[in-house]
């Protein structure tokens, strides 16, 4: 092993969608490591478009427009696309995004982001944003079935905020088999999973328990992208082997390396 090969030897499982686990495998692998690409998500139209369309449509009435992951962001200009809708049509609202993923993937479809919270999470983002709402209508695109802390502080602060899908998480169907096949008895499992969300823990679980598996494997530790990920994991009593700070794909691989090599 060698400084610039610091993961060499490690078996890594990743559990992030597959069109977005690229980055953090490539850069694992970079580092030595064996990467074992699994999906624990899916990503999916949501069942209907007609809500997002509609707030699409008539952003003029609304002063905020609020995004959580890169996904709705992508989800978005899709619809401006079929919409024939141009990317200055957001060019009179104030915009926040939780994450530099998230801020990236607007810079790419040439959209400033006016808030960013130093964390990237949903507490820090009302933090951020205090009082700038009060009296504002305010859009949040986001994924089927996310927390509702953001959508119900902003109203307690004085916003009217609407809701409207951009995207579905949903477990992967092939991935139920790859599960089974990593943890047969016997076999050498993965020394650390990386979960990149809370859906990516939740939807791990659900994975396991459709392969007739009850709980991972004892060795096998977990490394969190962030706090709501970390609580996710202590919800189902495994408590995470370390947590990125930042809460992004290179704290989190500077995390993996810290759980599996301390001395690093």
């Amino acid at each position: 092993m060698t400084s610039q090969r610091p993961l060499a030897g490690r078996r890594i499982l990743v559990t992030r969608a597959r069109h977005q686990a690229g980055q953090l495998s490539a850069e694992l692998n970079a580092l030595g490591a064996e990467v074992i690409e699994i999906p624990a998500i899916e990503i999916l139209p949501p069942a209907s478009f007609e809500p997002l369309d509609t707030a699409l449509r008539n952003l003029r009435q609304y002063q905020w427009l609020i995004l959580t992951s890169a996904n709705t962001v992508r989800s978005i200009n899709d619809r401006l696309t079929a919409l024939d809708l141009q990317p200055n049509a957001f060019s009179h609202l104030k915009i926040a995004a939780i994450g530099s993923a998230t801020a990236h993937a607007l810079q790419e479809v040439g959209v400033s982001v006016n808030l960013m919270p130093k964390e990237y999470v949903a507490e820090s983002l009302i933090a951020a944003i205090g009082d700038q709402v009060r009296d504002a209508r305010v859009l949040i695109a986001r994924a089927a079935m996310a927390r509702d802390i953001i959508p119900a502080a902003l109203t307690q602060a004085g916003a009217q905020v609407d809701l409207v899908e951009a995207y579905r998480n949903v477990i992967p169907e092939t991935s139920i088999a790859r599960i089974a096949a990593i943890f047969v008895p016997g076999k050498l499992p993965p020394q650390t999973a990386t979960f990149t969300s809370s859906s990516t823990v939740t939807n791990f679980f659900d994975l396991l328990r459709a392969a007739g598996i009850d709980q991972p494997p004892q060795n096998l530790c977990a490394i969190s992208i962030g706090p709501i990920t970390s609580q996710t994991l202590r919800d189902h009593n495994w408590e995470p082997a370390a947590e990125a700070s930042p809460h992004d794909i290179p704290g989190l691989i500077a995390a993996t390396i810290r759980a599996l090599i301390p001395n690093a």
